[in-house]
């Protein structure tokens, strides 16, 4: 697979959490090539196949967003946060509105010069309303309270080898575990890939969908804090530094010695996060799935999380994919002996 080509169409699709129906067709042509694809009542996606230990690779497809819950009386849509947005972007941000069609808008904001000098907190969420440019009677024929709005998606190219869109968190952990399929099939292993839904409003996906895989090992892909001016490097990783190897008293720390024994023996380029509890990923609930799944956890680094402009480098998109195929290599290998 191209990795380029396949962000491009992973990041196209509007998945909010509860809402991730529009990119499972896209996953399904692609994972039916590989083994037995199934969809539970979560709306995570499953492929499974192969013959051996069972390794468990999860990554999530949904996004963040924003949910309409009244529309003003001058026909502005107010509005309250679906999973953890950054509040600090939303004024002036260009969105999709998901009512009876799909309407453009804009997050309103007050110009500079009608600001006073005192006004420069942060604008609270209930504070701001989007601008669908109707009245009032013609916004309610389209749009109802309940209505998604997506942030605008546009998926673009930055100088060497980074991208730039919304949703690479976790699309780009998703496209990881696509790359890694080819390889796999050759790997004397049971594979169960879960592309997992409704991540952003408290791993709720990965909750159940661990629960009905009875797997040896997991190893959850996801995006950690790339590092960028204003940040302290001891908090982030380095964006184009490798796949970012978890430890954390979460996590198996035999998979995580592993995963860097593996990444340096193959020179794959790598990283170690340091966490000192939970990782703020579906690690921390596949980990206590039934009676405990061992679980490793790989990330790749992003830069302005959770905002519509995320940044990341395709290598380290690679970098994961070539290090779980690795590793699961070499387990499988000693599981066999």
């Amino acid at each position: 697979m191209d990795t380029l080509k396949l962000l491009k169409k992973l990041t196209a699709a509007g998945a909010l959490s509860g809402c991730e129906d529009a990119l499972h067709n896209d996953l399904r042509t692609i994972l039916e090539q590989y083994g037995e694809v199934r969809t539970d009542g979560m709306k995570n996606i499953f492929c499974t196949f192969g013959q051996g230990p069972h390794f468990l690779l999860d990554a999530h497809m949904d996004e963040i967003g924003l949910i309409v819950t009244s529309i003003t009386d001058d026909g502005f849509l107010k509005f309250s946060a679906s999973g953890g947005v950054d509040r600090r972007f939303l004024p002036a941000s260009e969105v999709t509105v998901l009512g009876k069609r799909r309407l453009r808008g804009v997050i309103c904001s007050v110009p500079p010069h009608l600001r006073s000098n005192k006004e420069k907190k942060v604008n609270d969420i209930s504070d701001l309303a989007v601008d669908i440019g109707f009245s009032k009677d013609e916004a309610e024929k389209l749009v109802e309270p309940g209505d998604r709005i997506l942030f605008h998606h546009q998926f673009d190219e930055l100088c060497g080898s980074k991208v730039v869109s919304n949703c690479l968190d976790d699309r780009c952990g998703v496209a990881s575990l696509l790359l890694t399929l080819d390889r796999l099939k050759k790997i004397p292993a049971k594979i169960t890939v879960m592309i997992s839904a409704q991540e952003e409003v408290g791993t709720r996906g990965a909750t159940a969908g661990a629960f009905s895989v009875d797997a040896d090992e997991a190893i959850c892909v996801d995006v950690s804090f790339g590092y960028s001016p204003q940040c302290s490097k001891e908090d982030c990783g380095m964006v184009s530094g490798g796949a970012m190897i978890g430890f954390s008293p979460v996590l198996d720390k035999e998979i995580s010695r592993s995963l860097v024994k593996c990444a340096e023996k193959n020179h794959i380029p790598y990283q170690k996060e340091i966490m000192n509890g939970k990782t703020g990923t579906n690690a921390d609930v596949i980990t206590v799935s039934k009676s405990g799944v061992k679980c490793g956890l790989i990330s790749i680094p992003l830069r302005y999380m959770h905002t519509p402009s995320e940044v990341i480098d395709v290598k380290d998109v690679e970098a994961t994919a070539d290090l779980i195929a690795a590793y699961i290599s070499e387990r499988a290998g000693e599981w066999n002996a």
